[in-house]
């Protein structure tokens, strides 16, 4: 009868063993999605604070002072790093930042006639924070937005120089297509 007790026993320690294997197991998953909400919550965060920093750039590189000329375009990032317009060294961003979500260069916005208007992320992440509704200037055209690369980091008075999605017209009487897609016999879409 006592080696019926050491069985049980035994089998009691080894039911009691998996089961705290199993609540570790679940409290290390939980643990590990908190980090990953963090970790997203943390390179959201610097997305803001590095667009803004090329956003205030922008701004005052379109700013006359500082013995350069009024705004003139932007030919290249590098050039919100050290201003070639003037003889002074004018910095108006510390450096070239890369977009820390997907941790590459931004997409830089153009304009044709005003040269480099703004960045934007090329992650197609939905963010976390789609709430703007309180914010003021550009950061206002982001709320509700689906992605990242949705949040242009524009001066509010640049953003209808954004280029949108674009149409090709096609032959009288028959509509615009998409980029790229031939048009369909007989005109149909």
């Amino acid at each position: 009868m006592h080696t019926h007790s050491l069985k049980s026993s035994a089998g009691f320690t080894f039911i009691a063993a998996m089961i705290m294997v199993i609540i570790m197991g679940i409290m290390l998953g939980a643990v590990g999605q908190t980090w990953q909400m963090i970790m997203k919550r943390d390179k959201e965060a610097e997305l803001l604070f590095r667009g803004g920093q090329y956003l205030d750039a922008i701004e005052r590189w379109r700013k006359p002072g500082h013995g350069k000329p009024p705004a003139t375009p932007i030919k290249d990032l590098k050039d919100l790093v050290e201003d070639p317009r003037s003889l002074q060294k004018v910095h108006h961003l510390r450096k070239v930042y890369l977009d820390p979500i997907t941790n590459k260069d931004f997409d830089v916005i153009k304009s044709p006639t005003k040269g480099i208007i703004g960045v934007a992320s090329t992650s197609k992440e939905k963010p976390i924070k789609v709430d703007f509704k309180n914010m003021t200037g550009a950061y206002k055209s982001f709320d509700n937005k689906e992605k990242y690369s949705d949040w242009k980091f524009v001066p509010t008075d640049l953003q209808k120089f954004i280029p949108g999605p674009t149409t090709v017209t096609g032959l009288p009487g028959q509509p615009g297509l998409p980029p790229g897609q031939p048009p369909l016999p007989g005109g149909m879409q």
